[in-house]
């Protein structure tokens, strides 16, 4: 449906954006905008993003119609605008570019000498942020597209005044492709979105694509056998991380403060290079900041800069974020959606000092339901008690046949219910002061946290 050409940020100064109160358009808007483009934009319902859009002079409209295009030499829209969008039509039906969100993330890549993208099947937002952090506090005002909110810039995104970029790069249906980075890091290469890749050879495949796009370094988990297939033979800088001291990057003299904070010392070939701190919770989000470190220096920060970022860090939202308490109980949400994630994230917080540990689970799309039925029943019940809700299919149908009571009988204990008001209900019910309920999922089971805790639901 694209109809652009690599020079349209050139010869375009009015661009349209449809779907403009994304989370993933919002980045790319305020930087189109500090870049001097007359920027509007258009979507259906109203938001804290379309009210900071409008606080920057933009010009939204609530609801799509072909007059919101008025003289505009470009339409940008995101992924979940449908083809039959009648603005997308207005703009077909005038011959004006057309260009899809990621698409033009990456025209905007090109324009940066400096550009990092962080690739992975997880720790992708946390290692964005983290780097970011870092470089702010280096003072190398980067431009950011981060894939959640964190509190350093106000949101998920940035527009900087210098040649450096943060970028979080997805592979989801091969999006990351479309980018150009100068630095390029992949964190982990596991099993997910394989109803579109298909087999893990094709997955490991997209990744070897991305870091052959790279201009400079290629930084990979070296402890992970996919990645270092990814890599194998490339010819651009490779810089390895990982736990292992073979690594040119690892962590060592690991720590643990309490189960959210802990320290460890940076190394390389054997030598201490900086003494660092995080206040995040999780063995994996060691690995995150010794990437995030290996990425700053890589892009030219000091070490000097690495304590002071890190520290500063205090986590993404929907990332292991404490949301409030009720009777005693914390109640925490977090994004994890693969078995690898949700794993990682519920030994987290089995080290910290709760009672016990409940996980509400929001399983999202059947494909990934059906094909990972197994690894979510290994994985779910690290929590002392599992709580799950129906499926979010998603834009997908259910031709797998898969049903939330398939998991639930793998996991012995475990209670499934159709709505999150049953959730609450239950959870107010069992859990006793001292646990910590702990939503999980990328669909929409934040809610059901806010629901537990009483808090305004957004619709």
């Amino acid at each position: 449906m694209s109809t652009f050409s690599e020079d349209l940020l050139h010869s375009c100064r009015k661009l349209h954006f449809i779907g403009i109160g994304g989370s993933g358009m919002f980045p790319i808007v305020q930087i189109l905008h500090a870049q001097g483009y007359e920027i509007s934009g258009s979507d259906n319902n109203p938001g804290d993003t379309i009210d900071q859009e409008r606080a920057m002079g933009i010009r939204v409209a609530i609801g799509h119609d072909p007059a919101n295009l008025a003289d505009a030499d470009a339409v940008i829209y995101s992924a979940a605008i449908m083809a039959d969008n009648v603005e997308l039509a207005e703009a077909r039906r005038r011959g004006i570019p057309t260009v899809e969100r990621s698409e033009m993330l990456g025209l905007l890549s090109r324009r940066y000498s400096n550009c990092v993208c962080i690739a992975g099947t997880h720790g992708k937002t946390t290692t964005t942020a983290m780097t970011t952090q870092i470089l702010l506090e280096a003072g190398f005002d980067p431009s950011a597209v981060i894939g959640g909110k964190i509190n350093a810039i106000g949101g998920s995104g940035r527009a900087g005044a210098s040649d450096t970029m943060t970028v979080e790069a997805c592979e989801f249906v091969d999006t990351f492709l479309h980018l150009s980075p100068d630095i390029a890091v992949i964190l982990n290469i596991d099993d997910d979105h394989l109803d579109y890749f298909k087999t893990m050879e094709n997955l490991i495949r997209s990744f070897r694509r991305f870091a052959e796009n790279t201009s400079r370094t290629v930084i990979y988990h070296g402890d992970d056998p996919n990645s270092r297939r990814a890599v194998e033979g490339l010819p651009q800088k490779l810089v390895s991380f990982g736990f292992s001291a073979q690594n040119d990057y690892y962590p060592a003299d690991i720590v643990w403060k309490d189960g959210a904070h802990c320290a460890f010392s940076l190394c390389s070939g054997g030598r201490k290079l900086a003494d660092l701190s995080i206040c995040v919770p999780g063995r994996h989000n060691i690995l995150n900041a010794v990437a995030a470190c290996a990425a700053s220096l890589e892009a030219g920060a000091p070490l000097s800069s690495l304590a002071g970022g890190l520290a500063a860090f205090t986590g993404v939202h929907r990332r292991f974020e404490i949301l409030g308490k009720i009777n005693g109980v914390t109640v925490a949400d977090d994004y994890a959606h693969h078995p690898t994630e949700i794993a990682a994230t519920l030994r987290a917080a089995k080290e910290l000092d709760f009672k016990a540990v409940w996980a509400v689970f929001q399983p999202f799309t059947f494909s990934r339901t059906a094909l990972l039925l197994d690894e979510f029943a290994a994985a779910l019940p690290i929590a002392d008690h599992v709580v799950m809700s129906a499926i979010m299919g998603g834009r997908e149908i259910n031709t797998y046949g898969v049903s939330t009571a398939d998991l639930a009988v793998k996991i012995p204990g475990s209670t499934w219910f159709e709505t999150f008001e049953e959730i609450r209900e239950y959870i107010l019910a069992h859990a006793r002061p001292g646990d910590l309920v702990l939503t999980l999922g990328c669909g929409d089971v934040y809610k059901c946290a806010k629901m537990i805790l009483g808090l305004p639901v957004p619709q």
